[in-house]
């Protein structure tokens, strides 16, 4: 892609200078200088065309290094379009000329001599139209022509001439000591240089876009180069990390504007610099040092004399004066020479695990298995503290500097693992496939690259399954000990597999394969084998196993990390790890295992959802989506798109979680993810129960399980028990109702977790017919240690309670519960619900806290059906006119009631008197 023609970006400030500089009535000098390529042409250009435009006779010239030690080189440029004006001087100043330009012979002038003798002549030119002379690069003017121009520029005052000169401010000059006013011309602003970046070079990369700003630093000439040097290239803060800085491709112009300065240094200089450029020091306004450099560049003077160095002030270490000034120093050094830097580095940071490997890995040419180990163990330390983009390229050169194919082979599959964490799947399968020997089937690395690629992109857990579970049984049955690193990558991987499939006969199958391995299998995977799979029946006694696991979190890998955050969120105890969780996403994310990443924002979204953070989890959920979306992460998008879909129905907008639901079901069900179907039915449950549908929520609720038990492996099963319940008592099951709340007490469900406690008390009480039994049950849920973890559940809770109290003990006795519900749905932003517990609570004469605004108007039907039941008909009866079974009729019914603000069928006739006439038409 080639920059389009580009028009001065910013520059507000210079370009105002500029106009004022060519409007002022009479003649002056002007100085701007500025860095190498940060824009002093542009903007001579600019001035030119504001002087054009003014009717000015412009003459430009240009200052040549090749040329500044010929006397008079650069002032013979200027006036040499003036020759025809020489003839009308007078005879002395015509022989000042004649010498000064070879004609003639004589002494040469003085510069006061020549000066006046040119001001003479400028003022001749300029008596017929302004002039305006501009002059570029100023600082490779030579001497002689220097002295004149500045003598010249000091008395334009009263003429109709005009001096402005481009200077390079890391290059001295005679006009230094002109006494010329000056305009300082500095780097863009970020803000301007992302519009320069972006005119330019529309839809460019993000990690090259953002790499091109690091280098630039708001140099037009290197905004405008990079980009097309920068296509593929790895370089910048995350190589500081791997083999030192490598800089980055620099196009020959851009080599230039440093090149030559650090080529003319003494070596030893230059080698220093070096050492410096690859340890990552400083450069520019980024002078911050990365992760653990100690590295002081010493007796590089000559280097911050030529203007390629600065002091930084607060340390007094000597920084790189711009990032192009680092990538230059390396480029412009030969292999060897960045070998034996990296070699003195490695020696520096020789009690520094990650920056040793690193500069030995960057300084060893042969295989070394000593290097290989120091970089494996670097991989190790940099996956823990978030870098696994940095352990996958230390892993890949183990495995090239590996003295034996075993070793290499294992490296290579390390890498490939980490890869595939870190959301890189194709690099996985090149990695993997790197290592094919001919004559051998696919490695059991191979079978986890391809497998998490299957899994992730399309969702395929059936062959996904199928390969893994045949590399577990060559394992297994080969008692290849050495390879139970793999054995346990494919162990885990089968099971989230399985969890992803929620299928009984899969998971039958994975426990007899897993009791086939014995001791081969980790305790750590025995917990994700209970947790995953079916908390019903495996989960007592897992909160505790999870919490012994996760006591050193800090010293786990980020994927151990999160597969035992999925296990603490299926026993409802996620929230005491969710800081860690949020104090680590981003860094995975940014450099480490994104696919990790989203699992880790799936179950921040998810305890968000759980405590009452739902705008914080709407936040999070859209994060997420963004990030699956660009890693074309197809399992894990949809993933998220179902628990956007659930919170959406919590928060009772029913047109979006219907919308996502149906997109996930679609996507999930023909595949066999029954993990997302589950979901996806779970979504249609709580929408329909926020809009008082209890028919389509208990259709809903027994897709994922039957009312008396829990479908074995069936994640949603226990977490939809109150939905189940409360769908089945609104509609007139209540031996239903009551068998699957016992049946959730029988299972054990309160020893699981504390949500399903919560949720089995709650379902007991609300199916109870014994007053006494239900209070205590009642009291149980709401009084739980953990209930306040829970508010949208407590709150349901409460007011199930109220309207029973309301029912049993007279409305007094009902406003506590009922107004504690109210609150928390309101606070929550559940309007369905909290419209719904205030009508409860106007019924017991509490204060009407005023209908809300929101209330939706009723349909058709249930106008119909409300103005039926108002009239005084049954349920049977309104259904027969209206070809509608009773149940149907009853749901109808609840939803009206919310919406009119009302709990009985006695006040229909007065709410619908209220609602003005054409309203619902």
């Amino acid at each position: 892609m080639e920059p389009k023609d580009v028009t001065i970006v910013g520059r507000e400030s210079e370009r105002e200078a500029l106009s004022a500089f060519i409007q002022a009535p009479e003649g002056r000098a002007l100085i701007l200088r500025g860095d190498t390529g940060v824009g002093k042409s542009a903007l001579l250009n600019q001035i030119t065309e504001i002087a054009a435009r003014a009717k000015h006779h412009v003459i430009r010239a240009a200052g040549v290094e090749a040329e500044s030690e010929l006397p008079f080189a650069g002032l013979h440029q200027f006036l040499y379009p003036l020759l025809s004006h020489i003839e009308r001087l007078d005879d002395n100043h015509r022989e000042v000329f004649d010498v000064v330009f070879g004609r003639g012979e004589g002494t040469p002038p003085s510069v006061m001599t020549l000066g006046i003798a040119v001001l003479d002549l400028l003022s001749l030119a300029a008596s017929e139209k302004p002039l305006l002379l501009v002059l570029d690069d100023g600082q490779w003017l030579d001497a002689s022509s220097t002295d004149v121009c500045g003598f010249v520029g000091r008395r334009l005052t009263g003429s109709s001439v005009k001096l402005v000169i481009g200077l390079r401010s890391d290059i001295a000059s005679n006009f230094d000591t002109a006494a010329l006013t000056e305009l300082p011309v500095n780097t863009l602003s970020p803000a301007a240089s992302e519009q320069l970046l972006d005119m330019c070079y529309p839809g460019l990369d993000p990690r090259i876009r953002r790499l091109v700003l690091d280098e630039a630093q708001g140099n037009p000439l290197a905004l405008l180069e990079l980009p097309p040097y920068m296509r593929g290239h790895r370089a910048g803060r995350k190589t500081e990390e791997t083999f030192g800085y490598t800089g980055v491709p620099l196009p020959l112009r851009l080599q230039y504007m440093y090149g030559a300065r650090i080529g003319a240094l003494n070596g030893a200089v230059r080698a220093e610099l070096l050492r410096g450029a690859l340890d990552g020091v400083g450069a520019g306004t980024t002078a911050g040092r990365v992760r653990g450099i100690r590295y002081h560049m010493t007796d590089v003077e000559e280097a911050a004399s030529c203007g390629l160095l600065d002091l930084e002030p607060l340390s007094g270490d000597f920084v790189f004066r711009h990032p192009l000034v680092r990538s230059t120093v390396v480029q412009t050094a030969t292999p060897n020479e960045r070998r034996a830097a990296h070699a003195v580095l490695a020696q520096v940071h020789r009690e520094d695990v990650e920056r040793r490997a690193g500069h030995l890995g960057a300084s060893t040419v042969d295989p070394d298995e000593q290097v290989a180990e120091a970089l494996e163990a670097a991989a190790e330390s940099a996956t823990r503290r978030g870098g696994a983009l940095t352990a996958v390229a230390w892993l890949t050169r183990a495995a090239e500097l590996s003295e034996g194919h075993e070793e290499r082979s294992r490296r290579l599959g390390d890498a490939a693992f980490i890869a595939g964490h870190a959301g890189l799947l194709d690099r996985a399968q090149q990695l993997v496939r790197s290592d094919v020997i001919a004559g051998r089937g696919e490695s059991p690395a191979a079978v986890v690259a391809s497998a998490y690629v299957a899994l992730y992109e399309d969702g395929d857990v059936q062959s996904s399954r199928r390969q893994v579970v045949r590399a577990v049984e060559h394992i297994r049955d080969s008692r290849f000990l050495e390879s139970n690193e793999v054995l346990t990558r494919l162990i885990n991987l089968l099971l989230a597999i399985n969890q992803y499939a929620s299928d009984e006969a899969s998971w039958e199958e994975a426990h007899e394969l897993l009791g086939s391995l014995g001791d081969m299998v980790p305790s750590d995977s025995h917990i994700y084998q209970d947790a995953w799979g079916d908390v019903v029946r495996r989960g007592t006694g897992v909160q505790k196993r999870v919490q012994r696991a996760l006591t050193s979190l800090h010293e786990l890998e980020p994927w151990d990390v999160t597969r035992l955050g999925v296990a603490a969120y299926h026993v409802d105890t996620l929230s005491r790890y969710r800081p860690h969780l949020q104090r680590t996403v981003d860094r995975e994310v940014e450099t480490g295992a994104v696919a990790t990443g989203m699992t880790m924002l799936h179950l921040i979204m998810l305890d968000q959802i759980a405590v009452g953070e739902w705008d914080e989890a709407e936040q999070t959920g859209q994060r997420c989506l963004e990030l699956t979306m660009s890693h074309q992460h197809a399992l894990f998008a949809h993933h998220t798109r179902a628990y956007l879909g659930l919170l959406a129905a919590l928060r009772g907008q029913a047109e979006r979680a219907r919308r996502l639901q149906a997109v996930v079901d679609t996507w999930a069900r023909p595949r066999g993810v029954g993990f997302l179907t589950q979901i996806a039915d779970a979504i249609g449950t709580t929408a329909a129960l926020a809009e008082g549908d209890y028919e389509a929520a208990y259709l809903h609720a027994i897709g994922i399980t039957p009312p008396g038990s829990f479908t074995p492996y069936a994640h949603q099963a226990s977490r939809t028990l109150l939905d189940l319940v409360e769908a089945a008592i609104h509609t007139g099951r209540t031996e239903q109702a009551r068998v699957h709340a016992l049946a959730a007490h029988q299972a054990g469900l309160p020893d699981v977790s504390p949500r399903l406690a919560l949720l089995t008390y709650g379902a007991l009480s609300m199916t109870s017919t014994d007053s006494d039994e239900a209070d205590a049950h009642f009291d149980r849920a709401e009084n739980h240690p953990a209930a306040g973890h829970f508010p949208f559940e407590l709150a349901r809770i409460r007011l199930a309670h109220g309207i029973r109290l309301r029912h049993s003990h007279g409305r007094k006795a009902a406003r506590h519960s009922l107004t504690l519900a109210a609150e928390t749905f309101e606070r929550l932003g559940a309007p369905n619900w909290t419209e719904r517990a205030q009508a409860e609570l106007r019924a017991t004469g509490a204060p009407a806290a005023g209908s809300p605004a929101h209330i939706a108007v009723l349909t058709w039907q249930e106008r119909r059906i409300a103005d039926l039941a108002a009239g005084g008909l049954t349920n049977k009866e309104i259904g027969e006119r209206m070809h509608l079974s009773p149940r149907t009729v009853s749901s109808h019914l609840y939803r009206v009631f919310p919406k009119l603000g009302i709990a009985s069928r006695a006040a229909l006739r007065d709410a619908l008197g209220k609602i003005p006439g054409d309203q619902n038409v």
